[in-house]
């Protein structure tokens, strides 16, 4: 018995007349011309402007500790067993 291999429709990655390359003008489909303006833009002024600013003083600790009691609080909530009653469990 001949096992059938599920087809791939990859025909929303085709763009253009030419379905050839699927790959090809993806990103400017996806993107706008705006929307990349603006990233290269972003992407320049944090590559320059370090360099031209003068350095910042560090923040207080308080600042400083607020990611770890978000860190903290994630990984608590991440262990906390759930209040879910019928839960299926299955193997696969």
């Amino acid at each position: 018995m001949m096992m059938k291999t599920p087809e791939i429709d990859l025909q929303w990655h085709l763009i253009g007349k030419e379905k050839h390359w699927p790959v090809q003008g993806f990103m400017l489909s996806y993107f706008s011309l705006i929307s990349i303006l603006v990233l290269v833009v972003l992407t320049i002024s944090l590559l320059v402007l370090p360099l031209v600013l003068p350095p910042l003083p560090p923040p207080p600790l308080l600042l400083l500790s607020i990611p770890v009691l978000i860190m903290v609080a994630l990984i608590f909530l991440a262990l906390l067993p759930s209040e879910v009653t019928n839960v299926a469990v299955t193997s696969v």
